[in-house]
């Protein structure tokens, strides 16, 4: 991978402050854009700024085909089925409260997930649990912080209706074993919906060959605009989902008495929709695919190899999670004496490190653990070995400074 090559693309990595290029390591929240993505929203706006899908003239048209060449791209991406498997949606947080609420869960029904959940994938179970008396489980790690096959077979029966697990979990990187989960999942009758907002950016997903039921993702995660994301599903359980969200663009026809649902993926699509957002995830696909994600995959494995054993060696640092091959790209960890927020802040200040600080949106596994949240840093592709020297530089200052 040409490193120098791909870090010309991102307009911020250009830009100097205080004397310093900054070093991102803050990915596994947001990543970065380079410019294709930034031209290809641009464009939109400057040449054809109309609705797609309602109108037939001219801009009208263009959007329309842009759109549905972005919807086409990521279904090569996941290698789908079929373009009607993917939907758009703001974010992933929407794409799993969809098929939370529309799947048609009774009483009884169990849904499992693991213990490091983003909250993104617990509360809508949770809620659903509250609001028809569904039951919400939890499947308990190893004592490495790796997934337990073990323990999920302990709590698979045919009550379990769904299995709505991280498959990367954004707390420490620790990733499922995808096919034996899902298999032993559907042994037992019980669909399956991947969490993969820490996944789909990271490595090459196949959803035909995994048979995974859903998988959700946001795009803001993968070098695309923000307020994108995409709910996949196979289409016949899509076309038995009941609607969510309905009105302009979901429906076929109405009268005064009676309403015509489309068929998927436009029944989940009412409203207007980002078509900017939708046009600039193409090119987000696009950039990624060009790199190949088998690529962006060991480069991130290869910075975090070298990063946990940079850190290891500092004395009062201690790394969340399994050894680095199972984490991807993410490096949680605790300083010894010193809280989260304050490792984050200085390495911001006195070095244009900028890394995550807190409960990373999984505070059910910080409270359970009584851990005030972690430090953590996160490797893209823009990012090179001599950003995780100097990472690992400042941190030893910090930590025989403040410690």
């Amino acid at each position: 991978m040409d490193v120098d090559r791909i870090r010309n693309d991102f307009p911020c990595l250009q830009q100097s402050i205080n004397g310093r290029v900054p070093i991102y390591f803050d990915s596994a929240c947001t990543t970065l854009r380079p410019v294709q993505v930034i031209d290809a929203m641009n464009e939109y706006y400057t040449k054809y700024p109309s609705c797609g899908g309602r109108s037939v003239h001219k801009f009208g048209t263009e959007v329309t085909i842009r759109c549905d060449d972005s919807r086409d791209k990521i279904q090569k991406l996941l290698n789908a089925e079929m373009p009607e498997e993917i939907v758009f949606v703001k974010n992933t947080t929407e794409g799993i409260n969809l098929v939370a609420n529309s799947l048609g869960f009774e009483k009884g029904d169990v849904v499992l997930g693991g213990d490091k959940e983003h909250n993104s994938n617990l509360v809508p179970w949770q809620v659903l649990s509250d609001r028809i008396g569904s039951k919400y489980d939890m499947i308990e790690s190893d004592e490495d912080g790796s997934f337990s096959m073990e323990n999920m077979k302990e709590k698979m029966s045919d009550k379990v209706k769904m299995v709505s697990i991280a498959q990367v979990s954004n707390l420490d990187g620790s990733t499922v074993p995808a096919k034996d989960l899902i298999e032993e999942s559907h042994d037992h009758g019980s669909l399956v919906l991947f969490d993969s907002a820490q996944a789909v950016p990271h490595m090459k997903i196949d959803v035909q060959d995994l048979d995974i039921d859903f998988l959700c993702f946001s795009l803001h995660k993968m070098c695309g605009p923000s307020g994108m994301g995409v709910l996949y599903g196979k289409y016949d359980l899509l076309d038995k989902l009941d609607t969510f969200l309905v009105g302009g663009s979901s429906v076929a026809d109405t009268t005064y008495e009676d309403y015509k649902i489309l068929k998927p993926p436009q029944k989940f699509e009412a409203g207007l929709q980002n078509f900017s957002g939708i046009i600039g995830s193409g090119a987000a696909v696009d950039y990624l695919m060009d790199i190949g994600m088998e690529e962006v995959h060991e480069h991130e494995k290869k910075m975090n190899t070298i990063a946990t054993k940079e850190l290891s060696s500092i004395p009062g640092v201690r790394i969340l999670g399994p050894e680095p091959e199972k984490r991807g790209g993410i490096l949680a960890f605790l300083v010894d004496g010193m809280e989260p927020h304050d490792v984050a802040m200085i390495l911001d200040e006195v070095a244009n490190i900028m890394i995550r600080s807190g409960m990373h949106c999984n505070n059910s596994w910080f409270n359970a653990h009584g851990i005030n949240g972690s430090s953590r840093a996160s490797f893209y592709i823009y990012n090179t070995e001599e950003e995780v020297h100097i990472f690992k530089e400042e941190l030893e200052k910090i930590v025989g400074e403040f410690r």
